[in-house]
């Protein structure tokens, strides 16, 4: 079953000199619990494919449909609960709230949902045992590592029972030690809960565990290749 279908999507950016086609007519369809690596060099294209993907930008023409719904066609504010509700994303900076704990991080985005107090609490404990964080619930961002604070972003993520998960770069900032454990954690959710993940990565050890790798040349698919 297909959860994304991208159609014809161009993405042309007027704001410089020269205007920039950074997508240029991708056809693309994700099944349901694909670990998909979206692969290219820096400037090909394949950040700004994640971006109208999780609905962060718009497309100049084209259609891209999520489990079934046109997110093109969304005004502003449909947009933002759409995302709320059925996109996680990780991004290599994290993005984490200093102020709040790893659980309260968690928890904000449920929060936002309108999950209770009782029912976000006991997912947001749940879920950071499920990523190796037991016992670090109630630290802040400034004390975990970085491999630690990732961990907490892929639970945030999960948090909101997403249909798919968006990861840019997620390994970008990781010492191999960590990267490696937070593709192996990621790798596990796909194949047990069957997670959908679609990664935007230069990183090797990504394409290594990914099953589908589609890789992005001057804003069009080169290839597209199964493992």
């Amino acid at each position: 079953m297909s959860i994304i279908k991208i159609e014809s999507a161009v993405k042309i950016y007027n704001d410089t000199a020269v205007p920039v086609k950074a997508v240029n007519g991708i056809d693309l369809i994700i099944e349901k619990g694909e670990f998909t690596a979206i692969v290219g060099p820096s400037g090909s294209g394949k950040t700004t494919l994640l971006n109208l993907l999780g609905g962060l930008d718009s497309l100049t023409s084209g259609r891209i449909e999520i489990d079934g719904i046109d997110i093109s066609g969304l005004r502003s504010g449909e947009l933002i609960d759409f995302r709320l509700n059925n996109i996680g994303f990780v991004f290599q900076a994290y993005n984490l709230i200093p102020v709040l704990t790893a659980r309260e991080n968690v928890e904000f985005i449920m929060e936002l949902q309108g999950v209770n107090k009782k029912d976000r609490r006991e997912r947001a404990e749940k879920l950071l045992c499920e990523v190796g964080l037991e016992g670090r619930t109630h630290e802040r961002p400034a004390r975990l590592s970085g491999g630690q604070q990732q961990r907490v972003a892929v639970a945030r993520a999960l948090a909101s029972k997403p249909k798919f998960i968006l990861a840019d770069e997620p390994t970008a900032n990781l010492d191999s030690v960590s990267a490696e454990n937070l593709l192996e954690m990621m790798s596990s959710l796909n194949k047990e809960e069957n997670m959908t993940f679609v990664f935007s990565t230069h990183d090797p050890r990504v394409m290594k565990k990914a099953r589908r790798i589609v890789t992005i040349e001057d804003g069009k698919v080169k290839s597209d290749e199964r493992n």
